[in-house]
């Protein structure tokens, strides 16, 4: 069905997928969880720093870095550089997303890296890191021959979309962590931020999806060293 259609679909969804997700997971830090803060006495507000970044900075920004050479109608050279910025933002993003849950952790007396969506999440930035470099010296500078980039394109390709589902599952792991300590000290498990959880994380799940999707599936017009078909 992806081969048939094309791109420009999933395309879409995926764009109104990111606004519904980033708008949800503000609503619950912001709304529900009281806020924003680096520094704060309540050191709540320093980890909701942290859905934030992963989801917005991390996912989204991600997943619009994936889907950039099928979504906008530029030369390939004006879209490799976006793809690679995009992927730089959601990359420093990240970063300071779980420097916030360490601060937190911290400030709180919490121990760090004690479960598994921490250490999923650990090697998912530092993979998410290597292929970011591999990217930026083969593709970009100071970048390999036409035979080699024609050769590593597919397996950079596959392992970015490897790491990228890797990161929707620590993603989703984080939500089914966090709701159930919240509900463990008495959060209504049917109440509205509740909800507004699980909702949130199965629209993360649709826009990774749909990312994928757009990924595997052909542009209107096929272009060297450009996504294609897996």
């Amino acid at each position: 069905m992806a081969g048939r259609m094309g791109a420009m679909p999933f395309t879409i969804v995926s764009h109104v997928l990111a606004i519904g997700a980033a708008i949800m997971v503000l609503v619950w830090c912001i709304h529900f969880r009281g806020g924003l803060a680096w520094e704060a006495t309540n050191k709540s507000l320093i980890f909701n720093i942290h859905p934030v970044l992963m989801l917005i900075g991390f996912i989204i920004l991600g997943g619009e870095a994936i889907i950039s050479y099928k979504a906008l109608p530029l030369s390939k050279e004006v879209k490799k550089l976006i793809h690679l910025t995009l992927h730089a933002f959601a990359l420093i993003l990240g970063i300071v997303g779980i420097s916030a849950a360490f601060k937190y952790h911290n400030e709180s007396s919490i121990a760090n890296l004690y479960s598994l969506h921490s250490w999923i999440g650990i090697g998912v930035i530092c993979l998410y890191a290597i292929q970011w470099i591999f990217g930026f010296a083969m593709f970009f500078y100071p970048g390999g021959s036409a035979g080699v980039r024609a050769e590593s394109l597919p397996w950079h390709v596959l392992f970015g979309l490897f790491v990228y589902i890797l990161a929707l599952a620590t993603a989703i792991l984080g939500f089914l962590e966090k709701l159930t300590f919240l509900e463990s000290s008495g959060l209504a498990k049917y109440g509205n931020e509740a909800f507004l959880v699980n909702f949130t994380a199965l629209v993360t799940i649709l826009f990774g999806a749909f990312v994928v999707l757009t990924a595997v599936s052909p542009a209107h017009v096929e272009e060297e060293f450009s996504y294609s078909s897996i």
